[in-house]
């Protein structure tokens, strides 16, 4: 992940301006520019020492940084990921590069950072529960002309209009078919 020796060669040995480094290895115009600005606070010159290898650059440059060489990225916490995402102002970049200074060489590339972290947010479950109080709502539906209903003295059928009501936080279910609205099929009764 880090090229810091490159970045310092090509300023250095081949004088190149801060945009054509950029342009050779990928890195930002900012983060070229605070590399070769550490640079200068540390009094490093090209060539380099013999005896500074790629880890003891990283750790000069970034002291409080994992520094090892790995192969194995390291996975952020998604879940803390999304909590900081939530104050207003705050970006998946800013977040990116928090996790980028701590893990210098093993941190994911900013797209698959992002890619991860929606592949994770998609894997989440998402529901909305209402809460309602005790006695507090009464819901009320319409269900239709569904019911037949036999009249046993005269063998007629009619049909029922049915009204339904469930009460909220109790669950507790009402079923009425009114007398008054038993409707006539047919011939009259």
């Amino acid at each position: 992940m880090r090229k810091i020796k490159e970045v310092l060669r090509l300023r250095f040995a081949a004088q190149l301006s801060v945009r054509k480094i950029s342009a050779s290895t990928k890195i930002s115009v900012g983060g070229i520019q605070k590399l070769l600005t550490k640079a200068n606070n540390l009094s490093l010159s090209w060539p380099l020492p013999d005896e500074l290898d790629g880890g003891q650059l990283a750790k000069m440059f970034y002291p409080r940084a994992d520094t090892r060489s790995s192969n194995r990225f390291e996975v952020p916490d998604w879940a803390a990921v999304h909590r900081e995402l939530k104050p207003k102002g705050m970006t998946k970049n800013l977040l990116w590069q928090e996790y980028t200074q701590q893990y210098p060489n093993r941190c994911y590339s900013y797209s698959q950072y992002c890619h991860r972290y929606l592949h994770w947010l998609k894997k989440q479950k998402c529901s909305m529960r209402r809460q309602h109080k005790a006695g507090e709502k009464l819901f009320v539906d319409y269900a239709g002309k569904t019911m037949p209903i036999v009249w046993q003295a005269t063998g007629k059928v009619r049909f029922a209009e049915i009204f339904v009501a469930v009460m909220g936080a109790l669950n507790y279910t009402f079923v009425d078919a009114p007398y008054g609205t038993l409707c006539k099929t047919g011939a009259s009764g």
